[in-house]
C-alpha cells in the first residue's frame, strides 16, 4: 500500500489524497508537518531534505516529494486524470503550472495575516495589497471558467481541477470582501460534488 507523510491541513498534502481518492488507490496516511510532527527529524529528512510535506511513499519503496510531481506521476503511472489529447493535455498542465507558479504567490500575506494570525503580518497596507494581487490572479481564471467548460481543459476532469479546485476553496475561505466571482463559484461547487473535492475541500481546512 503507498503511504503519504504529511498533515491533512496542507494545501499540498490535500492535493495528493484528493488524487489518491479520484483514482481509487488504497493509502495509509502518516502525520508529519509542526505542530503535529518534526519533518526536520533524520528519518523525515531522509525521505526528503527539503523537511516539507508531502512525502509520497510508493509501495516499491520509492519516495517522490513536491506535492505538483507527485501528481503528474500518478496521473502518468495510472494513465488517469490528465487528458490524453495533446491540445486539452497543453491546458491542463498549462493551468497546473499557472496555478503554482501565478495564483498561489499573492495570498501568502493575506493568508498570514487573517487566517494564521502570525505575528509580522499585521500590515493593512500589505494585506490590501496581497488580497488586491489576489483577485486580479482570480480574476483572470474567472474569465477562463466564464468560457463554459465543465473543467479547466474541458470535458474531462484532471490533475489541474485538483489544484485550482484547492486554491478556490482557499480564496473562499479566508475572510475579506470577496469581489463576487460567479463562474469560479459555479465550478467550485461542481467539484464539491464529487466525493474527493467534497472531502479535501471541507469549510474548516483553509
Amino acid at each position: 500500500m503507498v503511504r503519504v507523510l504529511g498533515r491533512v491541513t496542507s494545501i499540498n498534502v490535500r492535493k495528493v489524497l484528493w488524487a489518491l481518492d479520484e483514482l481509487g488507490i488504497s493509502y495509509e496516511r502518516e502525520d508529519w508537518g509542526l505542530p503535529l510532527r518534526d519533518p526536520r527529524e533524520p528519518q523525515f529528512l531522509a525521505l526528503n531534505p527539503n523537511a516539507q510535506v508531502p512525502v509520497f511513499v510508493e509501495d516499491d519503496g520509492s519516495t517522490l516529494w513536491e506535492s505538483n510531481a507527485i501528481l503528474v506521476y500518478l496521473a502518468q503511472t495510472r494513465k488517469a486524470l490528465l487528458p490524453q489529447a495533446p491540445q486539452a493535455l497543453g491546458l491542463a498542465l498549462q493551468w497546473f503550472t499557472w496555478q503554482a507558479t501565478e495564483l498561489n504567490p499573492p495570498w501568502g500575506y493575506a493568508l498570514n495575516a487573517l487566517v494564521r494570525k502570525r505575528p509580522g503580518y499585521e500590515d493593512p497596507a500589505k494585506i490590501a495589497e496581497s488580497i488586491a494581487t489576489w483577485t486580479a490572479r482570480m480574476d483572470l481564471l474567472e474569465a477562463e471558467l466564464g468560457k463554459g467548460s465543465a473543467f479547466i481543459a474541458g470535458d474531462e476532469f484532471s490533475i489541474a481541477d485538483i489544484v485550482l479546485g484547492l486554491s478556490i476553496h482557499r480564496w473562499f475561505i479566508v475572510p475579506f470582501d470577496h469581489k463576487p466571482m460567479p463562474h469560479a463559484q459555479a465550478y467550485y461547487e461542481r467539484l464539491k460534488q464529487r466525493p474527493a473535492g467534497a472531502r479535501w475541500m471541507p469549510d474548516d481546512m483553509v
